[in-house]
């Protein structure tokens, strides 16, 4: 195998393809506000958010930076380049993909948060109603992932959120660049060698950081569909990207249309094909909120999805 096959094999290799999309189509529940899935249903758009504006203080900063460091400061991988010239050319390639990610392409890369749904669950999740479902006066969207088309060349990413201690995530950072040292060690690399380390490497820190969380949210479940600009090489989705002004300021977002776009996600999306059902949380789960949202459903011309409400029954109030 060439250096470059190695490296791909040493720094992909332990992702656990068969336990994600498409290889698993999960139902996954959105925990949102009534006003939320009012302008969702009136616009087709399904709105993702800023990974720097989530509630995990450390998202996306913390692998980025530390398997930089790590990257940059590691003896292994300096004394495997016995040749300084070569060391030097990797650092190099690795800060320029390093700041064209951060000048070019960290501002538009946006995450939406899901949870794994099972089947039969008819209720939510108190936890999610309380954290993410206003207080439990809100909706859970139900999406059946296997509605969605999979595509290998789509800038959209879909996976489950893996948890881990802070030790383990460095662990795992040193543990892969020792790897990477050992590929290289006793070898004569070509200049497009070193690219290709220092490519497969950022684009692994990437994905790492958007699929890793601490280990304290592990009860959530979490999945995420996760839109990188730099996979959008035709700037298809280019017209989508926009704004939101909230508490906390204007905030960028990807306004997504749910509608057949070539390449993504196959011909037929729209929110009625995906959603499977729509959970109106406990603390609201009256008849009469249950015909209020089949009415907007209804005025906003989702006559099948005003049929797919399903009211939690958690006997919970506040």
């Amino acid at each position: 195998m060439s250096i470059e096959d190695n490296i791909y094999s040493v720094v992909w290799g332990d992702l656990e393809a068969e336990g994600d999309f498409p290889a698993q189509r999960p139902l996954l529940s959105h925990y949102t506000s009534v006003a939320v899935l009012e302008g969702m249903m009136a616009n087709d758009e399904i709105w993702f958010s800023h990974p720097l504006y989530m509630n995990d203080l450390e998202e996306l900063r913390f692998g980025m930076i530390e398997g930089a460091n790590a990257f940059r400061n590691s003896a292994e991988l300096k004394a495997a380049l016995t040749d300084d010239q070569l060391y030097d050319n990797l650092i190099a390639h690795f800060n320029n993909l390093f700041v064209e990610f951060d000048l070019n392409h960290v501002f538009d890369t946006y995450v939406m948060c899901l949870a794994k749904h099972e089947p039969e669950d008819r209720d939510g999740l108190l936890s999610m109603w309380r954290g993410y479902g206003a207080g439990g006066s809100g909706v859970a969207i139900v999406f059946d992932t296997s509605k969605i088309s999979a595509t290998d060349d789509s800038p959209f990413i879909i996976g489950a959120v893996r948890y881990e201690t802070t030790e383990n995530r460095l662990e795992w950072i040193a543990a892969k660049i020792k790897r990477i040292a050992e590929v290289v060690t006793g070898t004569a690399p070509t200049d497009r060698d070193l690219y290709c380390i220092a490519y497969h490497w950022i684009e692994r820190l990437k994905v790492f950081s958007l699929f890793t969380k601490h280990k304290g949210f592990h009860e959530e479940q979490e999945w995420r569909i996760v839109y990188m600009n730099e996979r959008d090489k035709e700037g298809k989705l280019k017209d989508m990207l926009g704004y939101a002004i909230t508490p906390r300021g204007v905030e960028p977002k990807l306004k997504f249309k749910v509608k057949p776009l070539e390449g993504l996600f196959g011909e037929h999306l729209s929110l009625e094909g995906i959603i499977d059902r729509i959970i109106l949380g406990p603390t609201t789960s009256t008849v009469i909120a249950a015909n209020s949202v089949k009415r907007l459903l209804q005025q906003k011309g989702k006559l099948a999805l005003a049929e797919k409400i399903v009211p939690s029954t958690i006997p919970f109030r506040l």
